[in-house]
């Protein structure tokens, strides 16, 4: 039997058999172009690149993330306000619990001593146990070189804390009472009780 078509000709009558018509696409695309006028690409189908690179690209992706918290902040109405719900802050701790409501206290001194200061330092820090005109027994830190003060010595203590002392919330002022003043001192006279040296 003789062949009909040859292998060319059956390859070309695959491919239209397989291959869908695009004759009414190519009719549909004329008249669009006629009737609608000439735009470009990225304005026909608002095509906005986007720049992996870019570090605005990256931010405006975060910003566009919805931002979650466990927590929310639960807010008060104005009648719960009105009822009283909120409450006030708590007072903070005094560093001087012994002189509420007076900046400084007489006092006697019924012994002094000698403590070690907290590391990194060291040295001999002076001290003494005042019992003060309130009635309430207080350990009180002397500044200066030297003191004069012993006991049943009165002295008039100041707040102030030592800040290498532990438990030394207290300062006693030189110059004041029984408490001398700091002989040798030249600079911060006024802190140590120490009169202007005399001139020629």
């Amino acid at each position: 039997m003789p062949q009909l078509l040859s292998p060319i000709a059956l390859r070309a009558l695959r491919t239209l058999v397989s291959r869908p018509a695009t004759t009414p696409l190519r009719r549909t695309l004329t008249t669009s172009t006629l009737k609608t006028p000439q735009t470009s690409l990225t304005t026909r189908f608002n095509f906005t690149p986007v720049f992996r690179t870019s570090r605005l690209s990256a931010l405006s992706l975060q910003s566009s993330k919805r931002r979650f918290s466990s927590s929310p902040i639960i807010r008060a109405t104005y009648n719960q306000v009105r009822r009283g719900i909120r409450t006030g802050q708590r007072a903070r701790r005094g560093r001087s619990p012994a002189l509420v409501g007076t900046p400084g206290l007489k006092g006697v001194c019924l012994k002094t001593g000698i403590t070690k200061p907290k590391k990194p330092n060291s040295g001999e820090r002076k001290i003494a146990r005042v019992r003060l005109s309130s009635g309430k027994i207080i350990t009180a830190y002397i500044p200066g070189e030297g003191h004069n003060i012993q006991q049943h010595s009165v002295v008039q203590v100041r707040g102030g804390r030592a800040q290498d002392c532990p438990g030394v919330k207290y300062t006693l002022v030189r110059g004041g009472m029984d408490l001398g003043g700091v002989g040798s001192r030249m600079t911060s006279r006024s802190k140590y009780g120490t009169k202007k040296p005399k001139t020629n």
